[in-house]
């Protein structure tokens, strides 16, 4: 009895110190690591980098640093932590290979929040759908389509295709081709353009507007009309624009030809053929 009495105090005396040790370790190191992360995030945050990066990296941060702190009290303890260490390893490579899409997703997430090739608000083509940037997540992005849909689409499709950002410039140009007749005098057509894209008061004054003939076309000799807006004043002008083109060219006189179809009877039978107009 006195021989396991001192026995059993040996073992509490030998295991009670590394567990109180183990357990210390893991107090202090949990506490120091929500300090060290806390200092990282406070740091990302005066870097202006995104809050959904700063959070989504602080817990990335103190789960690594509580596994390290876990693994340096089990070996406090004597346990061998270098196979516990390579099953970590080992289940962490599977998991990352089940992941591998969203892994692929997350990866596109960070770097759109850190290179921000768009921001909330603007008006994107991505990924294969085109709308407002609504939401961006590390894993996906939300879009409002014009005629309010909402698109979902993954990071990664975003970051690995091109990337239209129509709301990053404040000006934008507008683009008109207007077709007339070979007949028509150009003179007389560039003046009109001329006085109707000067008689609109959301074009800017102080760029310069292109009205030049473009191309000599089967049936029309095309112009294009290149005036510079407020971006958010582009639709607005080219449906207006669009508008006054075709009914002052009605009213001057200057044709814009369309394709017409001449139906000639030849003894008996019909005959078709396209003519310019």
């Amino acid at each position: 009895m006195d021989q396991l009495q001192q026995t059993l105090i040996e073992y509490v005396s030998l295991y009670g110190l590394k567990v109180v040790a183990a357990l210390a370790i893991f107090m202090v190191g949990k506490w120091l690591a929500r300090k060290l992360v806390n200092v990282a995030k406070r740091m990302m945050s005066r870097a202006k980098v995104d809050e959904t990066l700063v959070s989504f990296a602080g817990n990335i941060m103190y789960a690594l640093a509580l596994a390290f702190v876990a693994i340096a009290a089990l070996s406090q303890m004597g346990v061998e932590t270098t196979s516990l260490a390579a099953v970590i390893a080992a289940a962490g490579l599977a998991i990352g290979l089940a992941l591998q899409g969203s892994l692929s997703n997350l990866a596109a997430g960070v770097m759109i929040i850190l290179f921000r090739p768009f921001k909330l608000g603007d008006y994107v083509e991505a990924g294969g759908t085109a709308g407002t940037v609504e939401d961006i997540s590390i894993f996906t992005t939300s879009f409002k389509t014009p005629d309010n849909r909402q698109v979902i689409v993954p990071n990664n499709a975003i970051t690995s295709g091109v990337i239209t950002n129509y709301s990053a410039k404040p000006e934008r140009r507008v683009d008109l081709t207007v077709g007339v007749g070979y007949g028509d005098d150009l003179a007389k057509v560039k003046q009109v353009l001329g006085q109707i894209v000067a008689a609109e008061p959301r074009i800017l004054k102080d760029k310069d507007v292109t009205i030049a003939v473009s191309e000599l076309a089967d049936s029309s000799v095309n112009l294009v009309v290149r005036p510079w807006v407020k971006r958010e004043d582009y639709w607005g002008v080219y449906f207006d624009l669009t508008e006054t083109i075709k009914t002052t060219f009605d009213r001057e006189g200057i044709s814009i030809p369309f394709p017409q179809r001449d139906l000639h009877v030849i003894g008996g039978s019909l005959a078709s053929g396209k003519q310019a107009a």
